[in-house]
């Protein structure tokens, strides 16, 4: 077989997975396991597990906001400029140029303001390299590309959240990007929205996730997406260009401790058939569209 042949075969192999999963049919061969995703985990769960509830178990339809269509034109031509990108016409251009040509790659729409940073962004992050004889590490070697993993959580793994039994779990997930540098792995996210301190942890942990799906990922998988088990993750890092914020730093053990204790709570919610609201009155009213439906905002007496 060749190496598509290969993945997808690997792929066959894994189990079947679902949101919607009952964790008393774990022993019945017939029926999937548990769902995890970045987005479900860290994004949804993490912020408020009854939200995770109606938005991933009861699949309630939520209101398409700006943001999320902002987040969607942004990423894709992102996406777009890693695969537009030629190196060899950017090594022989000028410093301008080389500004030029990235912003020719960027597409003009209501987000051109956002775009033309990232141009500046991307030029100088090229003209750096090219001056280190970097250019081999320029572009991803991941571009939006999906991993997918079966890893087994343990029932005293997490000392916070006990469970009934080992189970494993199925992740899958979209890795914006990951960069090689001295033959180590980079994860690399982008976001759209704005910055402030406090989302660090949070984004630590989305990296986590990364750093998780890549050092369980099968071999096929990894070498679908020209990686191999040698690789190590040794940094990670995330982009906001309308904050004009850059991070990248050494990997955290204790945001992978993070992420486990929290896939572990997950689980210990299906077990318990008990998802939680966590409500801020002002917070939710603005972002959550369960608002009128989550029994925490019924029954807040300002409601």
């Amino acid at each position: 077989m060749n190496k598509d042949e290969k993945y997808e075969a690997r792929i066959n192999s894994m189990k079947e997975f679902t949101y919607d999963w009952e964790p008393d049919n774990y022993d019945d061969p017939s029926k999937p396991i548990l769902k995890i995703s970045k987005s479900s985990i860290v994004n949804s769960f993490c912020w408020c597990p009854k939200k995770y509830e109606f938005s991933y178990i009861q699949r309630l339809p939520q209101d398409q906001s700006e943001a999320m269509r902002k987040g969607t034109v942004l990423h894709n031509s992102r996406e777009d400029f890693f695969n537009e990108f030629d190196i060899k016409k950017a090594e022989k251009m000028n410093n301008s140029e080389v500004l030029e040509y990235c912003t020719s790659l960027m597409p003009v729409d209501d987000y051109f303001d956002i775009s033309l940073t990232v141009a500046a962004f991307e030029a100088q992050r090229f003209i750096e390299a090219r001056s280190e004889e970097r250019v081999d590490e320029y572009l991803p070697v991941i571009n939006e590309k999906k991993f997918d993993c079966e890893i087994t959580i343990p029932q005293n793994g997490s000392k916070k959240y006990p469970l009934q039994r080992d189970y494993v779990v199925r992740l899958q997930g979209i890795i914006d990007r990951v960069f090689i540098e001295n033959g180590k792995l980079i994860p690399f996210e982008y976001k759209t929205g704005g910055w402030k301190e406090t989302k660090a942890s949070s984004m630590r942990q989305e990296m986590a996730f990364y750093q998780l799906m890549i050092e369980n990922a099968p071999v096929e998988v990894l070498e679908q997406h020209g990686l191999n088990s040698d690789m190590e993750v040794s940094h990670w890092g995330w982009y906001y260009p309308a904050a004009n914020h850059v991070t990248v730093e050494p990997v955290k053990k204790r945001s992978m401790t993070a992420l486990m204790d929290n896939i572990a709570k997950l689980i210990s919610a299906y077990e318990q058939k008990e998802f939680k609201a966590k409500f801020w009155r002002q917070t939710c009213s603005e972002y959550c569209s369960y608002y009128g439906i989550c029994p925490a905002a019924q029954d807040d007496s300002w409601m």
